[in-house]
């Protein structure tokens, strides 16, 4: 396997124009990437709804729960 300074030494001999090129390949890629995953655990999520994994919960009790991460994530 390739280290990444022997793909950023490889990267750097192309042109400016396929340098950016490729930046923008690699962004589309990873934006692609990104959204299948979100879609993949979207339909897990709905597949665990459906299931009966999960309890209804109120508003307020998301959104403390989500704050509660928050701050353990910070700290």
């Amino acid at each position: 396997m390739m280290t990444l300074d022997q793909a950023l030494d490889t990267v750097m001999q192309l042109s400016l124009e396929q340098r950016e090129m490729l930046i923008n390949i690699v962004q589309h890629r990873d934006i692609e990437n990104r959204r299948r995953e979100m879609a993949k655990e979207a339909r897990e999520a709905i597949a665990d709804f459906h299931a009966g994994k999960l309890k209804p919960q109120s508003t307020q009790e998301i959104i403390s729960t989500l704050h509660q991460s928050l701050n353990e994530v910070g700290d």
